[in-house]
């Protein structure tokens, strides 16, 4: 394990994390001041037992928990994650928030959800601005696509093109397992050998994408060309040099650097032939591969060979590019979570992680642009899961409001007990499991 590498994506994943934290409970803070609550704490990360550090500031405590699995404001009068039950039984004060209106409790129960919203639109409109959107069109992947077992099993060839999914154009191509599963697509639309095609997709194909967490389902083949030479491997007849294409390896055929990467995993320290194509020549190179199965070269990056697209914004463009952006990643949530409920291949045990899943999903090295994409991401993610009707959720909070504006009748202050302790056990319950899993993951299948 690398622990630098480790270290890099723990802190990553808690500067995520304190931002959103930060910012959602600024959004029950702020509303919850503006209608006179009395806010007894604000919390960084959950304090069982003790902070890590605390100052009180007028009537309100300011700390920072040790455990990294959310965060909390304490709103006097309210059943929350504090469960202070000697409170409730006391005659409501003025301040306390059962003693508000529906709608101010209604605004101050949706503030979190609504920041977080929004700091997700705002990301990824600064996104778009500062950086552009780049991306490859499924009609510039001009080699065709490489594919593993899994797309061989859907009747996917090396060299086929993938132009549409359920007869949509593919516009961007690294989402193309994504429009597959969130359409739970039945067909793909290629061109084998310039005659146009359509496969279908088997039962089964959904729940294999999703198991692979982000791998996907083919990837866009690029000539395997030598950009510059490097000391892992030991040449022992000849030598690979600056431009050389490998087109085989030990006699087979290579038509791409994905083959070539397939292939060499299999001949770790051990001496192979390759078949060079160099200028107008063809050169024969023997190597002993290193113990990584490194060749002793670095590859020429895809997109000196296939035609990449980025699309700059201004700023007045970039703010509804930005919200359409988070609106997408919203609706794919929104997709996602259903397909647990609806779709026979999808299985919560491939679906599930925690915080170590999530840590993952950050680079190995600290690459701003991907930092703030995840953040944006996980904004929308925590939007999201917060507004779920769920009690000890923010939607549950906002569930029984609704009922009492509708209605005209307040939930007990009991039943309001009982609903948050259940709705934290499940919650604590579905967190430990997520957890397991990842450790089961882990310890199984690494």
């Amino acid at each position: 394990m690398d622990w630098a590498v480790v270290g890099i994506k723990a802190g990553q994943l808690i500067l995520c994390l304190s931002i959103l934290v930060i910012l959602h409970e600024m959004g029950h803070f702020l509303p919850a001041k503006w209608f006179k609550c009395r806010v007894e704490k604000f919390y960084l990360f959950f304090d069982p037992w003790f902070s890590l550090f605390k100052k009180q500031v007028g009537e309100t405590v300011y700390g920072i928990g040790w455990l990294p699995l959310g965060g909390y404001v304490k709103i006097s009068g309210m059943i929350d994650e504090s469960m202070d039950k000697e409170q409730m039984k006391l005659p409501p004060e003025p301040y306390e928030f059962r003693s508000k209106k529906p709608w101010q409790r209604l605004i101050i129960m949706i503030g979190g959800v609504t920041v977080n919203l929004i700091l997700g639109f705002f990301l990824f409109a600064m996104i778009l601005w500062h950086y552009g959107e780049e991306y490859l069109p499924a009609k510039n992947v001009t080699y065709g696509v490489y594919v593993d077992s899994l797309g061989k099993s859907i009747g996917l060839k090396d060299g086929d093109k993938i132009m549409a999914v359920n007869g949509k154009e593919i516009e961007n191509f690294s989402r193309l397992s994504t429009d597959i599963i969130l359409n739970e697509a039945k067909t793909i639309q290629i061109v084998r050998d310039g005659q146009n095609m359509d496969l279908s997709i088997p039962e089964g194909t959904i729940s294999a994408l999703i198991k692979r967490k982000g791998d996907p389902l083919a990837y866009p083949r690029f000539p395997a060309v030598v950009d510059s030479v490097n000391n892992s491997a030991k040449f022992t007849a000849g030598a690979l040099q600056k431009d050389d294409q490998i087109i085989a390896f030990n006699d087979q055929p290579i038509g791409s650097f994905y083959e070539l990467s397939d292939i060499k995993k299999n001949y770790k320290d051990k001496e192979i032939a390759l078949t060079v194509l160099r200028g107008a020549d063809t050169v024969a190179v023997k190597v002993t591969l290193a113990a990584d199965a490194s060749i002793g070269f670095y590859p020429r990056p895809p997109d000196k060979f296939l035609k990449f697209e980025t699309k700059k914004y201004s700023f007045l463009a970039s703010l509804p590019a930005g919200v359409k952006k988070g609106w997408n990643t919203l609706v794919m949530n929104v997709q996602n979570f259903k397909l647990l409920f609806t779709s026979k291949e999808v299985k919560a045990s491939e679906s599930l992680g925690s915080f170590l899943t999530i840590g993952n999903m950050f680079g190995a090295q600290w690459d701003w642009e991907r930092f703030w994409t995840m953040t944006a991401l996980l904004s929308i993610v925590l939007a999201f899961m917060n507004i779920l009707p769920i009690p000890a959720l923010d939607g549950g909070h906002v569930l029984f409001t609704l009922y009492e504006m509708i209605t005209g009748r307040k939930p007990s202050d009991k039943f309001m007990e009982y609903a948050q302790m259940a709705g934290m056990i499940l919650l604590l319950g579905v967190m430990a499991y997520a957890l397991g899993l990842d450790f089961w993951r882990y310890l199984f299948k690494h």
